[in-house]
């Protein structure tokens, strides 16, 4: 399978691979996963928008985190419990949006504080399209070159944490922002999101912290 036009724009002006050549077999012949499956074949993970968006690597060679092991139940998703059910989360953006595939039927963003779901596109062509329509707002692109020069440059396994959630108020300033393992980011908000999934807007809250 060739990929699309908008997933050759989207990479060309990004870093790229970030693994070895490898031909990646998602184990379906259509929808979205095939479209995956072709697209780190052709190019095997990338940052794209300065770092914005990162699209994962497969295989056990190469820089940052890798499609299989970040999909493993252990490595964060336990934490998520129902919410990341069904989903194979292939990129996130700089503050750890997950993008992921749903049920090989559609293109998700999965929010790490809440674990709402957004559907974007039936497909990784209409992901692509979708963020290269905005890529300010869609991937972060001015957010994350601006936070950058100012503070030098993320490695392929950090991503931006808030230390107060932007739920529960906080701000996008760098007063409450942290560089953060992109695993142990994910892993401290998942037993939040799903204290927060079923709240709705406004309500106070009382959450529960485990010291594990």
């Amino acid at each position: 399978m060739e990929i699309s036009g908008a997933l050759r724009t989207l990479i060309r002006p990004g870093r790229w691979p970030l693994g070895p050549r490898i031909e990646v077999d998602l184990g379906s012949t259509t929808g979205p996963l095939a479209e995956l499956g072709a697209l780190l074949s052709h190019t095997n993970g990338f940052t794209t928008a300065n770092a914005g968006v990162q699209v994962f690597r497969a295989g056990p060679e190469g820089l940052g985190p890798e499609l299989g092991g970040w999909n493993a139940a252990e490595t964060w998703k336990d934490t998520y419990g129902p919410l990341a059910a069904g989903l194979v989360c292939f990129g996130q953006d700089l503050f750890g949006v997950q993008f992921a595939v749903e049920d090989n039927a559609c293109v998700v963003t999965l929010d790490p504080e809440t674990g709402h779901r957004e559907v974007i596109s039936e497909s990784l062509d209409g992901w692509a399209r979708w963020l290269l329509a905005d890529l300010d707002q869609h991937a972060l692109r001015s957010f994350a070159t601006d936070y950058q020069n100012r503070n030098g440059p993320l490695g392929y396994d950090e991503r931006l944490l808030p230390r107060r959630f932007f739920v529960l108020g906080g701000s996008y300033d760098d007063e409450n922002l942290k560089v953060a393992d992109a695993v142990t980011a994910m892993r401290i908000r998942g037993p939040i999101a799903q204290q927060l999934s079923a709240v709705p807007d406004g309500a106070r809250v009382r959450l529960r912290i485990d010291p594990q």
